[in-house]
Parts: C-alpha cells; structure tokens; sequence
C-alpha cells in the first residue's frame, strides 16, 4: 500500500512550510524598511505557511476519518497541487505590493485551481467512503474551501485598485472569508477529533453532535459578516461575527470535556489552547471596530490589529499541532515519537509565555519602543519552532533507524511507557519567560527615556505644606489638542491624582509640577500622581508646539495664588561664536538630482529625530525625513508617479504633505505613531517645485524643526542648462542654544508664535554656501531651483552683480530668455519674491569670473543666515 505524503518523511510536507515561516521572519525583522510589509507578513504566515499546512493536513485527515486508501496517483496529485500552491503564492506575494494586477490574478488563479481540486478530491473520497462516525470533518473541509475561492475571487477584485471605501469594503470581506471560512474552519473540523488525542484522552460522546450543529451557523456567520461588508452596512458585518462567536461557543463544548479530564501538560496541546484565545479576541476587536468607525477608510486602517491577533493565534495553531503531528506520523512506535516530542517540548514554557506575552506588549497601548522590544521577543519564541523542528524530526528518525536494528525483545513485551507526562510550565521556565517580558518593557522604556519619565515628586511650594490626608483623583482626556476637564480644584495640602487617557489622534503627555507621565500614544492610560499641592500650578503637555496649541491644566488651590506657569527653556538671540566660524560637519548638496527615466518612483522617507548643526558651532535637534532637514529633493516629470512609504522613527507622531499631488487628505496625510508607517501615493500632473512637508499640528514646530522638502517637476519644454541647483529657504527657532550634538535641543515653539527666528537659511544650515560655494564658470546658464519652506518668512532672492533673464514663479514664465508675456523684449528681473510654500527658478549668466553673493534681500534675513557665494571662474 502507498504510504500517505502525511507520513513517514516528505520534502514537500516539510520545507515549503518552514521556507515561508522562514520568510514571515525575515519580513518581520526588515519590515521598516518594505513597503507593504504587514500585508506581507500576514498573507505568508496565512496564505503561505497556514494554506501549505490545510492542503498537506486537511487530506491526511480526511483519509483518516473515512479510512480512505492512500494510492500512488493521489500522492502524485497532491504533491502537484502543493506545487501549485506555493507557485500561486508567491505570484501574489510579488503582485500585490509591486501593483502588478495581471501577476496577482495568475498567482490566485494557480491558488484557486489548487484548492478547487483539492475540495474534488476531498468530495470523491467522502462519496466513495464506507460509512464513517466523522464525516462532518471532511464537510467542514468542503465549506472550507469553497470559502477561500469567494475570498480569493474577493482579493483580485481588491488589488484591481479602488476607491477608499469600496477598497475598506472589499477588503474586509475578503478577510472574513479566508480567515474566517478558510482557516476557521478546517481548524474547527480538525479540533474536533485532534484535541482529545493531544491530551490522551477520551473524546466527549457529545462532540460530534455539536460540531454536525455548528457548521451551519458557522455558514451562515460567514456570509452574514461577508455580505455585510460587502454591501457596506458594518453592522450587519458585526452580526456576522457575533453569530461566528455563537457557532465557535456551540463547537466549543466539545473541547471542555478532555480538558477537564486531562489538562494540557505538553507544548503541543498548551499553544493550541492558548492560540483558541486570540481569534475571539481577533474577533471582538473587528467587531468592536466595526460599529465604531466613521467609514470603511478608516475600518481598512484600522483592520490590520484584529487580523494581526488573527494571525497570532493561526501561527501557534500550527506550530501546536505540527508539534504533534511531526512525531506521530515519522513511524516506528512510540520510542521513536518520544524521541520526536522531546524536542517539540522544550523550552516550551518560556516560548508560550516569550510569544503571547509579546504579542500582549506590541497589541496593547504601550510607548512605541516597548512595541518594538515586545514583538522582538515574541518573533525570538515563535522562531525556536524551526530549529527544534528540526532536531525533532532528526531525533525521531534516529530513534527509527535504532528502532530497526535492535533485536527483537523476547516476549512477553512490557507495555511502554506513557509519552511525555512531565509538565512544560515548570516554575523555572514560568519565572524566565516573566522575566523576559519584564527585560523588554525596560529595553523598551530605555531605548525612548521620554516616554519612560513617571513622575511621583512633589510639584513646586510643596515642601512646607502639611498634608490634608485627602486624595484627589481626576480623569482626564486629551482631545481635540485640549484636556478635558482642563482644570480641577483642591485644597491645599490634597494630593492629587490624574488618570490621563489619551483619546486623541497623536501622542500627549501631562506634565505638573516635577511629575510627568509617559509618552502616550493615541487610546492609551496612564495614572500620575502630582503628589500634595501647596499652590495653584499649571500643567501641561511637552509634546514640543501642543503647549502653545492651547494643551494646558489648570490645578487651582482655592484661596492660593497662582504660580507662574512651569516655564520651557528658552535660547538668547546670538547667532554666532565670536571670531571666524568654525567649519560645517556637513552642507546638504544642492545640485539638483538628474532625471531618470522611471515613471513610478518607489522611496522611503523615515522619520528620524537627530541632531544637527544649523550654523556653524551651532547645534539643534532636529526632525527629519531621512536625517537631513530640508528632506531629500524629488525630481521628476509631469505625469510621472511617487509612491512614497513614511515610516515614523521618532518619538511622537508625524505625517507627510505633498503639494505636488491633488488628493483627499484624510487618509495620505493622516498622523502616524511612532513605530507605524503609511504608503502616500500621488501624480505629479503639474510642473513647478513643490513643497512637502509633516502636517501634523502643531504644523508650524513640525515645519521649522525640519520637516520639509522639495519636488521638481520639470515643465515639458523646459531647455537643458549648464548647471542646476536647489535652495530650499526656511528658518530656525532655537530653545537652548548648543554647541555639540549631545546638548542639542528641540524647537523653540514659542518663538516660532512669535515669529523671531534665531536663523532663517538655505538648505537647513545659516551661512552654509559661504563655506561650500555654488561652483560656475563664465558664459554658463546657471538655474537656481528656490522653495521658500518658511513656515513664516517670506524670501526675496537675489544674487548680487547679476541679472536674472528667466524668471518662472508658482506655474508660469514672468520672464523668458528676456521676453515677458507679453513679448515685450530685453527684460530683466532682480529677485524672485516667494511667500511662504511658493517656488520658482531663475537663470542668469555671468559675465565674469569672482565673488556672486547669493541673498534673500529682505537684508535681516540675509544677516540671519540666508547667505552662500557662488565662485565663478573662467
């Protein structure tokens, strides 16, 4: 008799599931720095590794059940349909994110004709089967694939390209189906005889009962939330997953017998039971999200949490029960699945723990850094699976091998001994998987120390005040860049307790006194106490701008005057070092990049806090796309496309405008928390130089700390010059002046309200063209590419000892080559005005070799730093 693909050892069992684990780690390690990269990670665990696992499994188990000969043809076939597989997989992994619609609809098509054929084969064996106590398990296949085939047609319909709320719609759809129906379940008919066997014990007499019962309801909860979705009404949607839930309840008894009877003791049995969490949590949230978002934009966006909790609980499904199952189907007794499951079994305490709490970290409104550190250790346990897969079939098939060649044991034969009974949850492994959990959230607060500062001192005047025993507790919520309430009063020598819950759309923090909370991204709590108050005192929230913007707290002692408002450090008003200016560490490039030929420009901007000299020995801490201020220069042609992936690397939440494109606002441009990133895809479709620039409020602070930048959009008859360059003019505001990198400070709000800049510059440093001239040579036609960035200084450019004859400001020529629009001839232009955001070129020719200084001839502002030369020679 042929033996099934399931047994023994198999290459196409084995390798391309751990070839796609393999994969969804590597993506999760780089995945700053991919675009798409959650949509990634997902589909090659769900589509990859989970899909591989069902076709492989799924099969196995069907001729199980039915008693179904394993044949030499159906091994064939099944392996050409793994082919299949995995070959449509990949397509689709290459599709999707490369925007490729014809290699995403091949890819799901090669899918589709895989499990399709699969349901076939399933569907001839039940037919053909004798009768079978568990042939609902081979239905629940059945349902299963027909599933995956509506969500698959779902999911080439999506990546045709839509608008948001057809896209949030199709989308969501095309989930609940596959995770739902697809994944769900085969598990559920899988459980139903795989979970008493995991624990050695007997099957509840009820359990196939229940699970005959279920799958109906099941059907239905999945096309009530599909067509909900599809017909974009979320409730209905939301209906569809509380009836999910009734099923997994109904299907769930069956589950509660053997595990009364015998509690789970070993990793394979523990994962999955702990895995059957996170789809009811997966599921709540999407429901949760569901009745509660504004739109299907906003359900997209926020889509990918519940999944990710979805695909959190598929990843340890699997790894459960291939921890099982590998062992079990090697052969040769039970030394040899011993010698297997030894293996499977270690460490498994810490991994359980390593892994759900973890996940725990990055799902839960934690500062960013512990996120980070958080899903770090959840990937390290997730990831021992592959290596100790490895030794565990190696073992098994050592012990095999032994199995073989040892002599036959003289009767009577002892019976063997129970397989693997010795608890994985030891108190040690308990105690280490804790205690790395504890390692990352201080790894995490370590790394952004902003957000680890919990203040519990006692706020100023406070020394000499008797407590009154009494404690004041206040909850309050930042909102709208406000606190709500925005004050709170007490007695004096009452201690006060704030519960801060961050109800905004960016991160905040309250700061009175000596106390302040962490960091809070948006929909997380923290508790801080402001110790006893002895005066009235106002608090406030750090985040640099939010002050100004309003995001004040009024504690008021009644009868007790009121202090002055904690005071932010604030910088003199010298510009520069007595004696000549010390040498830049480093001047942006100006000359203008050169055009490709590309029509699709795929970039990365990170978002970067770092410090940065303004002026020569002058330091500041500045906010960046991609580390420099002004950002990196874009240069293309209209009709030409940038897709451009912000990540945020910072410490607080930033976004990105793109005046080079028309499009809605609302979801390109929205603010992003740090460790989170957003695809901002646009057409240039008309010539100029545009501004970019991080919009998040306050949008002043966000500009004069950096963040800005540059398109070129070249006019169509623009002719060829000698040389090109790019100066973006802005200005700087400085808190506490520095003269290193380490004493740098932020942005000096205050003073950009006050519009009193310490510098105004080009390209992000005063005076930087004085060191690094614009180079030149006689009787060349030199272009100067100019944006003023401001946010508040208007520029008046000029070069002095030269004369522009071209002149093209904000979409059209005032002057070209000396004639006007009028065709009137000779002209001549002296500066080009620029306000705020707007931008233009000039040209010039020089006539002689020397000196050209390079100004905004608003002259305060040429003394401020808006200074270079261009040296021409001969």
């Amino acid at each position: 008799m042929t033996r099934s693909l399931a047994r023994g050892t198999s290459f196409w069992r084995d390798l391309p599931l751990v070839l796609w684990l393999v994969a969804a780690i590597v993506v999760s390690v780089i995945h700053r720095w991919l675009p798409d990269a959650s949509w990634l990670m997902l589909h090659l665990v769900l589509l990859g590794a989970a899909s591989h696992a069902i076709l492989v499994w799924s099969f196995h188990f069907a001729q199980t059940v039915l008693r179904a000969p394993a044949t030499e043809a159906g091994s064939r076939q099944q392996i050409v349909r793994l082919g299949l597989l995995a070959a449509g997989t990949a397509l689709v992994l290459v599709g999707v994110p490369a925007t490729w619609w014809p290699v995403t609809l091949g890819g799901a098509t090669l899918v589709a004709v895989a499990v399709g054929w699969h349901a076939l084969a399933l569907r001839r064996m039940l037919r053909s089967a004798l009768p079978a106590r568990f042939k609902v398990t081979v239905r629940y296949y059945l349902a299963a694939a027909a599933c995956l085939l509506v969500g698959i047609t779902l999911g080439v319909i999506t990546a045709w390209g839509w608008d948001d709320a057809w896209h949030g719609r199709l989308l969501v759809g095309h989930a609940l189906a596959n995770v739902l129906g697809w994944v769900g379940l085969t598990v559920t008919g899988t459980l139903l005889t795989l979970w008493p066997t995991m624990l050695r014990t007997r099957m509840d007499d009820r359990a196939e009962l229940w699970t005959r019962r279920a799958l109906p309801l099941f059907l239905a909860a999945v096309a009530v939330a599909v067509a909900g979705a599809l017909l974009g009404v979320p409730w209905l949607a939301a209906v569809g997953l509380v009836l999910y839930l009734a099923a997994l309840g109904l299907w769930g008894r069956g589950l509660w017998q053997p595990l009364r009877n015998r509690p789970p003791r070993e990793f394979a049995p523990l994962s999955v039971g702990v895995a059957l969490v996170w789809p009811v949590v997966g599921l709540v949230w999407a429901g949760w999200l569901l009745v509660t978002a504004p739109g299907w934009a906003a359900i997209r966006e926020g889509f990918g949490w519940p999944a990710a909790a979805l695909g959190v609980g598929v990843v340890q499904l699997v790894t459960g029960a291939l921890s099982y199952l590998l062992p079990s189907v090697i052969g040769g007794g039970p030394s040899v699945v011993r010698a297997g499951q030894a293996w499977f079994n270690r460490i498994g305490g810490f991994r359980l723990i390593a892994i759900n709490g973890g996940v725990a970290l990055w799902l839960l409104p934690t500062p960013s850094w512990v996120k980070v550190t958080g899903s770090l250790l959840a990937l390290i346990g997730a990831g021992m699976f592959l290596p100790l897969m490895a030794g565990g079939l190696r073992a098994s098939l050592r012990a095999r091998r032994e199995a073989e060649t040892a002599e036959p044991a003289p009767a009577p034969v002892p019976r063997p001994a129970p397989i693997q009974t010795r608890s994985v949850l030891t108190a040690g492994q308990v105690i280490a998987g804790l205690t790395a959990i504890a390692t990352a959230v201080v790894l995490g607060v370590g790394v952004d120390p902003a957000a680890a500062e919990v203040g519990a001192s006692t706020p100023p005047g406070t020394s000499a005040v008797t407590p009154t025993g009494n404690v004041v507790r206040v909850k309050v919520e930042a909102v709208g860049m406000r606190y709500e309430p925005a004050s709170v009063h007490l007695n004096r020598g009452d201690q006060l307790i704030v519960e801060l819950v961050n109800a905004d759309t960016t991160t905040h923090d309250l700061v009175i006194g000596d106390a302040r909370t962490s960091r809070l991204a948006p929909g997380a709590t923290e508790e801080l106490d402001a110790g006893v108050i002895g005066e009235s005192i106002q608090g406030f929230c750090s985040v640099v701008g939010h002050r100004q913007m309003g995001m004040t707290f009024e504690v008021i002692v009644d009868d007790a005057p009121v202090s002055e408002p904690s005071p932010e450090p604030s910088g003199h008003q010298g510009h520069e070092p007595e004696g000549e200016a010390p040498e830049l560490s480093s001047v942006i490039d100006p000359v203008l990049p050169p055009l490709t030929d590309e029509k699709i420009h795929k970039l990365t901007f990170t978002v970067s806090e770092v410090p940065l000299e303004v002026a020569p020995g002058v330091w500041q801490r500045r906010w960046t796309f991609n580390g420099t201020a002004p950002g990196p220069t874009l240069h293309g042609r209209v009709g030409d496309v940038f897709e451009i992936t912000l990540v945020n690397d910072g410490t607080i939440g930033h976004s990105i405008d793109f005046h080079a494109g028309s499009l809605a606002p609302d979801q390109p441009m929205r603010t992003i928390e740090p460790g989170e990133s957003l695809v901002y895809r646009f057409t240039a479709t008309m010539a100029g130089i545009w501004m970019y620039h991080c919009s998040t409020m306050p949008m002043s602070a966000h500009i004069a700390a950096g963040m800005h930048g540059a398109v070129v959009i070249e006019p169509d008859d623009l002719p060829p010059v000698d040389r090109s360059y790019v100066l973006v003019q802005s200005e700087v505001y400085l808190d506490t002046p520095a003269t290193d990198a380490e004493g740098a400070t932020e942005v000096n709000a205050d003073k950009v309200n006050a519009e009193q800049p310490d510098y105004v510059v080009f390209n992000g440093v005063a005076n930087a063209y004085d060191q690094r001239q614009f180079a030149a040579r006689t009787g060349e036609r030199v272009r100067f590419w100019v944006l003023d960035a401001g946010p508040n200084r208007p520029s008046s450019f000029h070069i002095v000892g030269s004369q522009f004859d071209t002149v093209y400001a904000e979409g059209h020529y005032l002057l070209k080559q000396g004639r006007d629009a009028f065709g009137t001839e000779d002209g001549g232009s002296q500066v080009l005005g620029l306000l705020p955001a707007q931008g233009g070129f000039v040209e010039a020719v020089f006539p002689e070799a020397g000196h050209y200084a390079v100004v905004s001839h608003l002259m305060v502002d040429a003394e401020r730093g808006a200074h270079g030369f261009v040296h021409v020679t001969d």
